[in-house]
């Protein structure tokens, strides 16, 4: 990952933002994908135009993007796609939504973006770099009791199988639940709002955006047994602005 990649990076959210907001709060198409989630015209302009600039300009890269498929995917350097992630929230007009951009490079996530279209808010997390979020330093807040902490997930009914009844031991020691959010949790996490996140059957555009971010911030991202999140991760994902906070999740969720 070089500096030019960040720059571009932004780019990609430009192009984006400016595909989305003629559409929000608007007349558009929307289908029911086979996995009865929902896809609008924002969601294909969005991604067709980020597609276009990395073909474009990094033509041997792969992309990994949620509504057009792989492209070189075996690549050495992947970037990973979510137009929108929270097309829900997105067609009832809530700007909680967010498109999510990745540069995975050796199946690690190195550079991410979350990018609100609507409210024009920006995290950009990067390796070895401090997240920004406006141009301005990022940071978590320190809350090492889980008893204290505010946490947030989007929806009961995302969590497959057994998984609600599994999250809701951590639930039960936090200090409060928020319902509702999408990527926008793990954004407000690094900007030291909220204090953990904890998902299930995420894919790699779901969450591979949000590692460096959160990271970057001074939080810290692992699956449900306390691994680093990388391309192979299976989708259960705690995010924390306190590290502390990781062993207390862990053990209640296993």
């Amino acid at each position: 990952m070089t500096n030019d990649d960040i720059i571009l990076a932004n780019r990609l959210a430009e192009a984006a933002g400016e595909a989305i907001r003629p559409f929000f709060r608007a007349r558009f198409e929307r289908e029911t994908k086979p996995d009865r989630s929902p896809v609008t015209e924002a969601d294909r302009a969005s991604e067709a135009a980020m597609r276009r600039i990395l073909n474009q300009e990094r033509p041997a890269d792969g992309i990994i993007g949620e509504e057009y498929g792989n492209e070189r995917e075996d690549a050495a350097r992947v970037w990973v796609l979510d137009p929108i992630d929270g097309t829900r929230s997105f067609i009832a007009g809530r700007p909680i939504f967010g498109t999510l951009i990745a540069l995975v490079e050796e199946n690690r996530p190195v550079l991410g973006v979350i990018d609100q279209p609507i409210a024009r808010d920006r995290w950009v997390g990067a390796q070895g770099q401090v997240t920004m979020f406006n141009g301005a330093p990022a940071r978590t807040r320190r809350c090492s009791q889980l008893g204290n902490a505010h946490i947030a997930t989007t929806s009961p009914a995302a969590f497959p199988g057994n998984d609600l009844a599994i999250f809701e031991r951590v639930g039960a020691a936090a200090g409060d639940i928020l319902w509702g959010g999408d990527c926008h949790n793990y954004a407000l996490t690094a900007s030291g709002h909220l204090d953990a996140v904890v998902e299930s059957g995420l894919k790699l555009y779901d969450f591979a955006a949000l590692v460096p971010v959160v990271e970057g911030a001074g939080g810290r991202m692992t699956d449900w047994q306390g691994r680093s999140l990388d391309a192979r991760s299976p989708g259960h994902v705690i995010a924390v602005g306190d590290p502390a906070l990781i062993e207390q999740i862990v053990a209640l969720l296993n």
